[in-house]
């Protein structure tokens, strides 16, 4: 088999970092082949290379044997080459098959495409490789799946042969992900389609690729078939050591009720109900749960615990205190750490330095001020030790929080929240986008904190992470609450069902959407009608 990509001696240098060391890389017609490292390791520089972001500083692409210089995005696509990226590019106002035509030139210059045959085409290309979608809805009516198999169906259309996928799973259900998967990329590889899959779950890379590459430090380590290695084998090449990949804990020791929800409800953005009667209850030294695919309402509940977010109706207690509608500062006041779902919006002010920022929130207090003035010298003092006692990786304690990797950001969030000894942690989407070797440490750390007696909750679209760490969990569909289940009588298909909105089937029975979701079909069902109206 031929190679349709062949990336030779690949260098690319920023201030300071050497990104992509001499790489070589190639991928076969047909094959699918993943791509693995953790953070910084220079995958998502090597292509960005190939897809025409960047230019190397040395080395050349080859495209079906004959050397290529691809200086953008649209040099690439005319090669042949689609990307998918983990945050879709799409415009939510716009329908379906108008996206995928966006920027493209029109064959009845100077007048629009034909909505009819457009529809037609995309319907053709839907069928083809198993990405159902319904080419008049507009996006922002579409699941996250939807959207995604948009984005593929958008590089399939204008002609795509090699698809580099980035993180495609990140935002899925295990449905979701298993259509993914035995449909779609069979789809793709028997029509001769090459995929190039960028993930950090290594369960998926056996489940799809042919062969994978690991990167480290900017320089390939190896590129082995995936019948000849094992998880436990990859997870070494990606950090350089051994990785604990099963989180190890004991029973739970449970206390009082620290953090109780009743009948909470909240409003998102838009002033639409996102949190609808919610209730839960958070006893020290245990973690619960709560799953859910992305924008479910988990971020509106995360906001709303930590006071960043009003809710409309219900009561919050913290450590028996009413704190419903409390702020921000009287609920961390409370004894609440907070591990925002967003580092980088949420959890750090990036111009700020290290040790700025792990003060945020106490620096008001001795001995950061004294006199009301600020010392300094002991919150660097302060710095150094969480940099030491959390193994954040950074040259000092005056470096800017926004040079940091994601999984060092991370690790500098959780060393200033958990400082505080928290009684209540609100943890949510902990390990999203870290490799295997931070996902492992801050999911030992969530630990220690359980079994020190603080009370967790974790909020997260990883259901492996979900069904390891937690004591009790609950699912989050559509802003309601469905549970709670024990992680030993649910399954992951179970769990995902749950995570879709179905109620668990009994023995021999299909599954059954409860009531909301139907609501919502009716009206996805009259915003079609209206459309073939306006038609």
């Amino acid at each position: 088999m031929s190679a349709i990509v062949e990336m030779r001696g690949i260098t690319k240098r920023f201030p300071g970092v050497l990104a992509n060391d001499h790489i070589d890389f190639s991928v076969e017609e047909g094959e699918i082949h993943a791509l693995l490292g953790e953070n910084g390791a220079g995958k998502t520089t090597l292509m960005n290379i190939l897809f025409g972001f960047y230019q190397p500083d040395e080395g050349e692409v080859l495209m079906r044997g004959r050397k290529t210089d691809i200086r953008s995005p649209h040099d690439a696509i005319a090669l042949g080459l689609g990307m998918v990226h983990q945050h879709f590019q799409l415009v939510p106002p716009f329908t379906v098959a108008e996206n995928i035509v966006l920027g493209m030139r029109s064959s009845r210059e100077p007048f629009l495409e034909n909505p009819r045959r457009l529809a037609e085409r995309i319907n053709e290309y839907s069928e083809r490789f198993g990405l159902k979608v319904d080419p008049h809805l507009r996006i922002w009516e579409l699941s996250v799946g939807e959207q995604q198999r948009v984005e593929i169906l958008k590089a399939l259309y204008r002609g795509a042969d090699l698809l580099i996928l980035d993180e495609p799973t990140a935002v899925l259900t295990p449905q979701e992900t298993e259509s993914l998967f035995t449909t779609v990329f069979r789809l793709l590889a028997a029509a001769g389609k090459s995929i190039i899959f960028i993930t950090h779950k290594l369960n998926e890379v056996f489940a799809v690729a042919s062969r994978i590459t690991v990167l480290r430090d900017g320089q390939v380590v190896d590129t082995v078939a995936t019948s000849d290695t094992s998880r436990d084998e990859l997870a070494r090449m990606m950090v350089g050591r051994e990785v604990f990949l099963k989180v190890e804990k004991g029973p739970p020791r449970r206390g009082h009720a620290a953090l109780e929800v009743v009948g909470l409800s909240a409003t998102d953005d838009r002033g639409l109900l996102a949190l609808k009667n919610v209730s839960l209850t958070v006893r020290r030294g245990e973690i619960l749960g709560i799953a859910g695919v992305d924008g479910n309402g988990q971020r509106e509940l995360e906001e709303v615990l930590t006071g960043l977010r009003p809710s409309t109706t219900g009561r919050l207690t913290i450590e028996g205190r009413d704190m419903t509608n409390a702020s921000s500062a009287q609920i961390k006041a409370c004894g609440v750490g907070h591990v925002p779902s967003d580092r980088d919006r949420m959890g750090l002010v990036a111009d700020l330095t290290v040790a700025d920022n792990a003060v945020l929130g106490v620096v008001e207090q001795p001995p950061f001020t004294r006199s009301g003035f600020l010392d300094q010298q002991a919150i660097e003092d302060h710095a150094r030790r969480l940099i030491a006692e959390y193994d954040v990786h950074v040259p000092g304690p005056n470096v800017a929080a926004g040079k940091l990797s994601g999984g060092n950001a991370q690790k500098l969030v959780l060393a200033r929240e958990l400082a505080q000894n928290p009684r209540v942690i609100i943890a949510a989407q902990p390990t999203r986008g870290l490799d295997v070797g931070a996902t492992e440490y801050v999911r030992q750390k969530l630990i220690e904190q359980r079994d020190n007696g603080a009370a967790v909750l974790l909020i997260s679209t990883e259901l492996e992470e979900i069904l390891s760490l937690s004591d009790h969990i609950a699912v989050i569909y559509e802003g309601e609450i469905i549970g709670p289940v024990e992680p030993t009588e649910v399954n992951t298909e179970e769990l995902g069902l749950l995570m879709a909105g179905c109620t668990l089937p009994t023995p021999g029975t299909a599954c059954e959407e409860p009531r909301l979701n139907e609501d919502r079909d009716q009206e996805t069902s009259s915003k079609q009608q209206g459309q073939q109206k306006r038609e």
